[in-house]
């Protein structure tokens, strides 16, 4: 069913007409805090969330976009960690259908013993998944494992191990619970900015709300709350030392890189999985949106970067481990995107590396401001839950029980049209009914992209899209796809988008200057290089 359009103007009427606190103001539109004002609104609490960029414009939209409890946690014997996430890798596939799906995964056998290894390892991980485990594990001839991967290298090759996990899109999932928490009277407003935590009382009286600024108008803006939840990630400490300047740091910051390629590296549905890279952890091959995804890298980093980009020696990693499985070793020329998310950690004590910290969170309280940081995407609407939970006790709030492992989320539709318009599940019709209304919203993109101009005029309408790196980066993900590919989209984009929002063209030459800047990192040095990229020119 179509919801109403998430509408930034209504969001900064809503915010400014308001003469009484919110109930709940939530910093950070990532996956936690957008599953924190969903479930929040959901109870029937006054919810508003603040963005300072875009929604799932930092980690949210850099993960292996794996829904899965972490095979690697069981070699750490963190149990719990894993039977959590694997029931809520079963709910994000039964409320987002049109954004998740079951993926089969192989790891294949070089040594003697390792079927038998992994093969228990598996039945562990099913046997803790319970009624939510999706498929039995097998173990696989060297036949077998060749015909499921027929691009994998063959010598020495003794067999495999077939498992199975899930697999969604992370930007396009962040957007899906806006919309769902929009649906359910939370507010949401991206490119606002908090600057600073309100006290009624003056210094040292609990928070009381924030202090924000409108990074497109400039306006400033005192709004008062019941109770502040820092859902940040890892910018997490940043806003709890403007409770307490001197509050110990939570986040061990990790960088995280990936690659994109073509899918002829690995033809067909399965995914493989390389069970142990030269620094000790699992990495994966993955088809994705008809592309190849490979990650990830773990690399600790001493600050939170707002564009953290993939370091020479992490593409070199990922390629050489490519390499190693498969025929055809992929090289930085094949490269089609190159992005780098980074994980926020939690600290666990000096001298360990980030490896083998787990995808555990915190949640505390800290002077009336809730945070909470760590965790993954597999996880986000549990860590929301009792995030709400302690923030509701916090603004003694009337309490009201959480109804979100069953809520079916904005657009959610199990036989919904096949991709690019599958993402918008029930309303794909709508889009499509776009794309018929005018001649320049049924064409593509860019011949490479699988993605049309009605995406454009849809994501200004409905998603609250801003500007073309919010429409290439995010509401599509043309970007990832092929970086370069969506640098030449980029003049189409801002005119579309320019005549959605009334921009002029001063604003559109403006966008592809800075969009190409931006998208220029996610292209290896060497294309860079070679390619002598320049801005495209704005289209009037």
């Amino acid at each position: 069913m179509l919801g109403r359009a998430v509408n930034r103007d209504e969001a900064i009427a809503r915010l400014t007409e308001r003469r009484t606190p919110w109930d709940m103001i939530v910093i950070g539109g990532g996956a936690t805090g957008l599953g924190i004002a969903l479930d929040a609104a959901t109870r029937g609490y006054d919810t508003l969330l603040l963005e300072r960029d875009d929604f799932a414009q930092a980690t949210s939209s850099r993960s292996t976009k794996l829904l899965h409890g972490g095979v690697r946690y069981l070699r750490q014997g963190n149990l719990k960690l894993v039977r959590g996430a694997l029931r809520e890798r079963t709910r994000v596939l039964a409320n987002a259908p049109h954004l998740s799906s079951e993926q089969p995964f192989i790891i294949p056998t070089y040594k003697r013993g390792e079927s038998l290894y992994y093969g228990f390892g598996l039945g562990v991980y099913e046997r803790l998944a319970g009624r939510a485990s999706l498929g039995r594990s097998q173990r696989l001839s060297a036949a077998e494992t060749r015909r499921e991967l027929p691009t994998l290298r063959a010598e020495h090759l003794r067999g495999g191990v077939l498992y199975h996990d899930g697999q969604f899109d992370d930007a396009r999932l962040a957007v899906c619970l806006a919309a769902s928490a929009w649906d359910h009277g939370a507010t949401l407003i991206n490119y606002c900015q908090v600057t600073g935590l309100l006290r009624a009382g003056g210094p040292g009286t609990p928070v009381s709300g924030v202090m924000a600024r409108d990074r497109e108008t400039g306006a400033e803006h005192e709004i008062p709350a019941r109770v502040v939840v820092n859902a940040t990630g890892v910018f997490c400490d940043s806003i709890r030392r403007m409770a307490d300047p001197g509050a110990a740091a939570w986040v061990a910051p990790s960088q995280g890189a990936h690659i994109v390629l073509d899918r002829r590296f690995l033809p067909g549905r399965n995914a493989l999985m390389v069970p142990k890279t030269d620094d000790g952890r699992v990495l994966f091959i993955i088809p994705w949106q008809e592309r190849l995804l490979v990650g990830t890298t773990d690399v600790p980093v001493e600050d939170a970067a707002a564009e953290p980009r993939a370091q020479p020696a992490e593409i070199d990693f990922l390629l050489e481990h490519a390499g190693r499985y498969l025929q055809d070793a992929p090289r930085r020329e094949d490269v089609l995107s190159v992005f780098a998310g980074l994980r926020p950690l939690v600290r666990a004590g000096s001298g360990r590396s980030t490896s083998a910290l787990a995808r555990d969170h915190l949640l505390r309280e800290e002077s009336g401001l809730v945070s909470i940081t760590g965790g993954k995407w597999t996880t986000y609407r549990e860590m929301a839950e009792q995030a709400t939970d302690v923030a509701a006790r916090v603004a003694q709030l009337p309490g009201r029980p959480c109804c979100t492992a069953n809520l079916a989320l904005h657009g959610a539709m199990a036989d919904s049209e096949l991709p690019p318009l599958r993402a918008y599940g029930s309303d794909a019709g709508a889009v499509q009914a776009l794309a018929q209304a005018r001649a320049e919203w049924g064409a593509p993109l860019h011949p490479r992209l699988p993605y049309i101009g009605a995406e454009v005029e849809w994501a200004a309408r409905h998603d609250m899209a801003r500007s073309v790196q919010d429409v290439l980066a995010r509401r599509t993900r043309a970007l990832l796809l092929d970086a370069r590919a969506s640098i030449e989209a980029a003049p189409t984009v801002a005119a579309l988008l320019a005549g959605a929002l009334g921009r002029d063209v001063a604003w559109q030459t403006h966008e592809v200057a800075a969009y190409t800047e931006f998208a220029l990192g996610y292209l290896t040095p060497e294309a860079v290089a070679a390619d002598g990229q320049q801005a495209p020119e704005a289209r009037t």
